[in-house]
């Protein structure tokens, strides 16, 4: 039998659950996009997919205890911040040509920018709460770049220059950017716990996180994605900058070798990727296809927002204007095929760029609210990351972590925009960006 819990332990125990509990829509949210998608809608609930459908549960948990347990709502700083894109959404939907259409898109974006990052924000109770869904960022992208490595090794990912090497991880040829997202979100965290390990954490989990972040370069590098390389490039960068002087140089040595061994000494992807990043300056003398048509795509939403310059075409309006604005060498499409799935032409839906999807569909009303917020998140976080790191306080890794992830964020939306079953973890990203940097200061330490 085994030894009973004296009632002290259970007292711990029951209070140590109490804290824990919410955070498990948040996490199972994040695990979830662990599970194979097979393009097909296979496990969604009522068209809904299952990490969409869990961040919905998050929120509900967060309205259930402001309502029934009397917990503090959001501050006004974190209400202003949270809460001004929510008009911007609104104005663009009401102005749009067809508001009934426009209402998903609406919906949509309001799960993403305000409700799922303020649930984060108010669940998300202590830094030991922070590092329990940092952590399962980790997790994920530990299983889904583990899962590329192997397609690339195995010539069983998706279609990348007529052979079957790209690593997409679980997400399938339709969403090349989910893995390359995850990874890169893993990495930077990955790093941040790196550069500055918590007090407490056992002796034998201390090399794990300098580990994890090696290992993810290979994968990030294998799914062959310009903007993930750059957005993760200046995420891990910023997080390496605000650990200090001495650390920084020392971990910038040890990234510098790390390149030149994966790269120069194993080879790996070297000529294909040397390809690749060549490709991004490439516009006028033989430019890849993609960027091509990435740049046609952002003269046109350009275009939108000239002719519509305060509050856009509407919410869902770029496709149904796209093609009166853009020139006459845009293609049809992308074409996607292998990991597991057939030749599949894919529309070009969305120019790319979220800053310039944002200007387009909701003018420079909405432009201001939605960059506003994510620039007052990242300046709030900066600003609290360097008094923490002048106090001492233990809890300069979560600083790290949500100075990081905002950072690749920002600068990821520069080459992307949203869609995918990975979108939903921009909202978990927003949100513990959120936590640091507009979380009242007591609640910053562990209760």
């Amino acid at each position: 039998m085994a030894p009973a819990v004296p009632p002290a332990g259970r007292s711990a125990l029951l209070r140590e659950w109490g804290r824990s509990w919410p955070l498990l829509p948040l996490i199972a949210t994040v695990l979830l996009l662990a599970v194979p998608d097979d393009g097909t809608g296979a496990g969604a609930v009522y068209g809904v997919p299952a990490p969409d459908l869990l961040s919905g549960v998050a929120v509900l948990v967060c309205a259930g205890r402001l309502l029934f347990l009397r917990r503090r709502p959001l501050t006004a700083a974190a209400a202003v911040v949270l809460g001004l894109p929510a008009l911007g959404l609104a104005l663009a939907t009401v102005t749009a040509a067809d508001p009934a259409a426009a209402l998903p898109g609406f919906v949509r974006y309001l799960q993403i920018f305000v409700l799922v990052p303020a649930a984060v924000l108010l669940l998300v109770r202590d830094t030991r709460g922070f590092r329990i869904v940092a952590g399962s960022l980790v997790l994920l992208a530990a299983v889904q770049g583990a899962t590329g490595v192997h397609q690339y090794a195995t010539g069983s990912g998706a279609s990348y220059m007529g052979e079957d090497i790209r690593a997409v991880g679980t997400f399938g040829p339709s969403d090349v950017m989910g893995m390359a997202t995850v990874v890169g979100y893993g990495l930077v965290a990955a790093a941040a716990y790196a550069l500055r390990t918590p007090a407490g954490t056992p002796a034998w989990l201390r090399p794990w996180a300098p580990a994890t972040a090696a290992l993810l370069v290979v994968p990030l590098t294998l799914s062959f994605s310009r903007g993930a390389w750059i957005a993760t490039a200046a995420g891990a960068l910023t997080v390496i900058t605000l650990t200090g002087r001495r650390q920084a140089v020392r971990a910038l040595s040890v990234l510098a070798a790390a390149g030149v061994v994966l790269v120069g000494g194993f080879g790996v992807g070297s000529e294909m990727i040397s390809q690749r990043l060549t490709s991004i300056t490439e516009v006028t003398s033989a430019p890849d296809r993609s960027v091509n048509d990435r740049y046609a795509m952002w003269a046109a939403a350009t275009g939108m927002w000239r002719e519509h310059p305060a509050a856009g075409v509407g919410l869902k309006g770029f496709p149904a204007h796209r093609d009166g604005h853009a020139s006459i060498g845009l293609s049809a499409g992308s074409d996607t095929a292998g990991a597991g799935q057939d030749f599949r032409k894919q529309p070009l839906l969305s120019p790319h760029n979220m800053y310039l999807l944002v200007l387009a569909e909701q003018g420079l009303i909405g432009f201001v609210a939605l960059a506003g917020s994510w620039a007052a998140l990242l300046v709030g976080g900066v600003r609290r990351l360097v008094r923490a790191r002048a106090r001492g306080s233990a809890a300069v890794d979560c600083g790290l972590a949500a100075v990081g992830l905002m950072t690749w964020q920002t600068v990821d939306f520069l080459y992307a925009d949203i869609g995918g079953p990975s979108t939903v973890l921009t909202g978990i990203v927003l949100g513990l960006a959120a936590w640091w940097a507009l979380a009242e200061p007591e609640r910053t330490t562990a209760a």
